[in-house]
C-alpha cells in the first residue's frame, strides 16, 4: 500500500470487502494487518521520524486484531509529556477521519492511563487487549505491562462493578440464542461476552481455563463470520442480524438456508452464554476465598456427591461409568441447591458417564424426575450437561430440537430451551395434579417431534411411544404421555377459537380428552407451555378462557349438569340498553358493550372504529333482538398502545361511521400505509391465507376460521365480507400467533340455521379470500 494517504486505505479496505476468498476471523485479521501498516506509516509521518516519547497503541477489538468491516478503530497515543503532543495527535486523527472510518481515540501520559483505568472500567478492559502499533516500543511496553499489573492488584475491586455492567447489558439486549433478530455483539452470548472472558483470562485465574477451548473457538468463529458477512451485505456498521439480511448472510457463508444459519448462531451463543454465566457465577466464590466458600471441608450430599467450596462435586471414588444414575443425580443436586457443578466434575461426566443400556431402571428415571422437578434452576444444570454432551447421551431424541430456531416473535426460545422452560413451569404446578411425574415428562417432550419435518405432533406421538418403554414407564403411562403430546394445543385452541357459550365446545373437548386426570394434566401443561412460549401467548384474558373451558369440560366428564349460557340470554342491564332504540356504548375495563339499530355490517363498522381508536379486539359476540330491531355487541378488548381510549369519543366516531360521516375504510387504509413503514417483521415466514368451514363444532352455527398474515384490520375486512354473504355473525373470536392472525366467526344464514349448501360455503370462502 503506497503511502499513508486516506485514499490508499479506503481502496485497500474496499478490495478486502470484495474479496470473497476471505471470511470470518481470517478477514478480520487481514484487515487489521492492512490498517496496522497504514497507521505505522502515518505515525512515522506524524512524529517526523522522531517517535521517542510517543507510542501508538491499538486497544479493544482492534487490539485483538479483530476488525470487522464496520468496526471502529480504538486507538491510544501515549506520551511522556512532550509539548508537541497536540500536533502529533492531530496529524494522526485527521487523516483517519478523512478515510471515513469511525475512530475511538484518546491521548494520555503513563500516569493518566493509570488514573483513567481506576475511573473507567471500559478503559481498563480495553487495555487488557492493548497492542503496540508504532512509535516508542519501550514506552508502549511500560504502559501495557503496568496495565496488567494494575489489573492483578485491583481485580477484587473492579470485578464486582464489571459484573453489574455485564448483567445490565444482558438485560438490555436479551439472549442472542433466542432472539428473532439478534445483536451478534452485545446480546447475552454474543461476541462482547466472549472477548471479555478472554481478556479477563489474562489476569483472573477463574477465567484462565477458557483459553484454547475448542468449543468457544468454534462459537467465536461462527459469530464473527456472521458479523463480517452482515456488514459486507449491508455496507453498514451494524451488529443486528435482521430478518431481511439473514438469507444473504446464510448464502455468503454457504449454509443451506437461514434456518440452518440461525441454528448455528444459537448454538454458538449458547456455548458463549454458558461459559460467561459459569465464569461469573464462580467469580464470587473465587473473590471470597476458601473461608467465604465455607472451605472447612466436604459436605456429603448423597453417595458419591459432595458440596465442596460451594460447588457440587463428585468424589474421587465415584464411578459415572458404572452408575447410570450418577450424572442425573449430580445435576439434580445442583438444581435442588442452586449451586454449580464443579468443572472437574463436568469434565469427568463428559468423559465417562454412561446412560443405561436398554430400559432405564427405576432409580435412573427417579433421578431424571428429581432434576426436572427442581424447577427453574434445573435449566442451568441441564444446560451444563448439554454443553458437555451428557444430556444427549441420555436422550438422543433431543438432537433434532437442540438449538432449533423457531424464527418468530411468538416463540421466545429455541425448541429445546422452550421445552426446558415449559418443564420448569410445570414443576411449579406439580401439586395441582395427581401425577406430577407425567406432567414433568409431558412438558419435557410435548414438542419433541419438531425439527424432523412433517407434523410435529404426529411425529412426537411416535417418539414418545418408543421413549416411554425405554424410560421404564408402563404402557398406561406411555399412553397418557402420548395423549398429552397429541392434545397439548387442544385447550388453548378451543378456548380462544370456539364459542364457550356453545355447549358443543365443552362437549367436544371432553369427548376428545376422555378422562378427568388427562384433562387435569393438559390444563397444567397448557399454562406452563403458554407462559414459556412468550408474553403474547398467555395473559389474564386467555387464562380466564382456558379455566372456564376446563371447568365446563370437567362437568361433562363428571356427569354434572353444567349448562353453558347461550348468547341470547341477556341480563337486565344489557336488555335495558336495547330499549331506547339508539346507539349506546358502555365500557368496563376491557369489556365493551355496544347497542345500536341492527343492520348488515354493524360488527365490521364498530370493529373498524375500534381499530382507528387504538383498540385490539380479542373477542366479540353479536345478538339481534327482533322486538326492538336492535343489536347488542359485546367485546373483550385490549389497548394496542398501553392506554384505552376516551370512550365518549369512540361513541361519537361509531355514530359518525354509521351515519356515513366517517370514512372508516379510507382512514384504515391510510393508517395501514403510515404504520406499515415502521412495523418490524415478527416471523421469518409469511403465513398463507386459509379459510376453513366447520359444521361439526356447533349444533346451531357454522364456524368459519380464517388464518392470515397479521397485517391491517383483518377483523374489519372479514366481518364486512361476511356481511355481504347473506349470513349473520353471532360470535367472533380473534387471536394472534406471532405473524399470523387467527379469526373465528360463528355465522348463521339470515333465514336461520347453519350454512350447509356447498355453493353458499364456496361464496363465503371466495368473499373472505378476496377481502384479505
Amino acid at each position: 500500500m503506497a503511502g499513508a494517504d486516506p485514499q490508499s486505505l479506503r481502496a485497500a479496505r474496499l478490495a478486502l470487502v470484495e474479496d470473497r476468498g476471505l471470511s470470518g476471523p481470517d478477514w478480520c485479521s487481514r484487515y487489521a494487518q492492512v490498517v496496522d501498516v497504514w497507521l505505522a506509516q502515518l505515525f512515522e509521518q506524524a512524529t517526523g521520524g522522531d517517535p521517542k516519547g510517543f507510542a501508538l497503541l491499538a486497544v479493544g477489538g482492534y487490539g485483538r486484531a479483530e476488525l470487522a468491516p464496520g468496526s471502529d478503530l480504538d486507538l491510544l497515543i501515549v506520551h511522556d509529556g512532550k509539548r508537541r503532543i497536540k500536533a502529533v495527535a492531530d496529524a494522526v486523527w485527521y487523516p483517519i477521519w478523512d478515510t471515513g472510518l469511525s475512530l475511538d481515540h484518546s491521548v494520555r501520559t503513563v500516569k493518566e492511563v493509570r488514573s483513567t483505568m481506576d475511573g473507567d472500567i471500559k478503559v481498563a478492559v480495553g487495555l487488557l487487549d492493548g497492542r503496540y502499533l508504532a512509535g516508542d516500543a519501550a514506552l508502549a511496553d511500560k504502559v501495557l505491562s503496568r496495565a496488567v499489573e494494575q489489573w492483578k492488584t485491583r481485580a477484587a475491586t473492579w470485578l464486582p462493578g464489571l459484573d453489574a455492567v455485564v448483567r445490565d447489558r444482558h438485560a438490555r439486549f436479551d439472549d442472542l440464542a433466542f432472539l428473532l433478530e439478534p445483536d451478534l455483539k452485545e446480546a447475552h452470548g454474543g461476541l462482547r461476552d466472549l472477548h471479555l472472558l478472554r481478556s479477563l483470562g489474562r489476569v483472573v485465574p477463574i477465567f484462565g481455563g477458557l483459553f484454547g477451548d475448542p468449543g468457544l473457538d468454534r462459537a467465536g468463529e461462527t459469530l464473527t463470520s456472521a458479523r463480517v458477512e452482515l456488514q459486507r451485505a449491508t455496507g453498514q456498521a451494524t451488529n443486528v442480524l435482521l430478518l431481511q439480511d439473514q438469507d444473504a448472510v446464510a448464502a455468503a457463508l454457504r449454509y443451506t438456508d437461514a434456518d440452518v444459519l440461525m441454528g448455528a448462531v444459537a448454538d454458538a451463543a449458547r456455548s458463549i452464554a454458558w461459559a460467561s454465566d459459569d465464569g461469573w457465577r464462580r467469580l464470587g466464590s473465587w473473590l471470597e476465598g476458601p473461608r467465604g466458600r465455607g472451605g472447612s471441608g466436604d459436605r456429603l450430599l448423597e453417595p458419591g456427591v459432595v458440596l465442596r467450596d460451594g460447588e457440587v462435586t463428585l468424589l474421587a471414588d465415584a464411578d459415572p461409568s458404572s452408575d447410570p444414575t450418577l450424572a442425573l443425580r449430580v445435576a439434580a443436586v445442583s438444581a435442588e441447591l442452586d449451586r454449580p457443578m464443579a468443572r472437574s466434575t463436568l469434565d469427568r461426566l463428559s468423559e465417562v458417564a454412561v446412560a443405561p443400556d436398554g430400559p432405564w431402571p427405576p432409580e435412573t428415571l427417579h433421578a431424571l424426575l428429581r432434576l426436572l422437578g427442581a424447577g427453574q434452576p434445573a435449566i442451568a444444570a441441564i444446560e451444563s450437561l448439554d454443553q458437555r454432551g451428557v444430556w444427549l447421551s441420555y436422550l438422543p431424541e433431543w438432537g433434532p430440537v437442540r438449538n432449533r430456531p423457531q424464527r418468530n416473535a411468538y416463540h421466545r426460545f429455541t425448541v429445546d430451551r422452550h421445552l426446558l422452560e415449559t418443564t420448569a413451569g410445570a414443576a411449579a404446578r406439580q401439586s395441582s395434579v395427581a401425577r406430577p411425574d407425567l406432567l414433568l415428562l409431558g412438558a419435557l417432550f410435548h414438542d419433541i417431534g419438531k425439527g424432523r419435518g412433517g407434523d410435529h405432533t404426529e411425529i412426537g406421538i411416535g417418539i414418545v411411544g418408543d421413549l416411554g418403554p425405554r424410560l421404564g414407564l408402563p404402557p398406561g403411562d406411555t399412553a397418557i404421555l402420548q395423549a398429552m403430546v397429541r392434545h397439548h394445543l387442544l385447550l388453548p385452541d378451543a378456548a380462544t377459537r370456539r364459542d364457550l357459550d356453545d355447549p358443543a365446545t365443552a362437549a367436544g373437548v371432553a369427548s376428545v380428552i376422555g378422562d378427568r386426570d388427562t384433562l387435569e394434566l393438559l390444563a397444567a401443561l397448557t399454562e406452563a407451555d403458554s407462559q414459556a412460549t412468550g408474553p403474547a401467548a398467555w395473559g389474564p384474558w386467555k387464562a380466564g378462557l382456558v379455566a372456564r373451558l376446563v371447568d365446563q369440560a370437567s362437568a361433562v366428564l363428571e356427569g354434572r349438569p353444567h349448562p353453558a349460557p347461550t348468547a341470547s340470554d341477556l341480563g337486565p342491564d344489557q336488555r335495558a340498553l336495547l330499549v331506547p332504540g339508539q346507539l349506546e356504548l358502555v365500557a368496563d375495563g376491557g369489556r365493551l358493550t355496544v347497542a345500536a339499530p341492527d343492520r348488515p355490517g354493524l360488527l365490521g363498522t364498530v370493529a373498524g372504529v375500534l381499530t382507528l381508536s387504538g383498540v385490539s379486539v380479542l373477542s366479540a359476540t353479536t345478538i339481534s333482538d327482533e322486538q326492538t330491531a336492535m343489536a347488542l355487541l359485546r367485546f373483550q378488548v385490549a389497548p394496542a398502545f398501553d392506554v384505552l381510549p376516551d370512550w365518549a369519543r369512540v361513541k361519537d366516531q361509531v355514530a359518525a361511521a354509521l351515519e356515513g360521516r366517517l370514512p372508516v375504510d379510507q382512514l384504515l387504509s391510510e393508517r395501514e400505509r403510515n404504520y406499515s413503514r415502521f412495523r418490524r417483521p415478527t416471523s421469518a415466514y409469511s403465513p398463507e391465507v386459509r379459510v376453513t368451514i366447520d359444521n361439526d363444532a356447533s349444533s346451531t352455527s357454522t364456524v368459519v376460521e380464517i388464518r392470515a398474515p397479521d397485517r391491517g384490520p383483518v377483523l374489519y375486512r372479514v366481518a364486512h365480507a361476511l356481511a355481504g354473504c347473506e349470513v349473520t355473525i353471532t360470535c367472533a373470536l380473534v387471536s394472534t400467533l406471532g405473524a399470523e392472525a387467527v379469526d373465528v366467526f360463528y355465522v348463521r344464514r339470515v333465514a336461520g340455521g347453519r350454512v350447509t349448501d356447498p355453493a353458499h360455503q364456496a361464496t363465503l370462502q371466495k368473499a373472505v379470500l378476496a377481502a384479505l
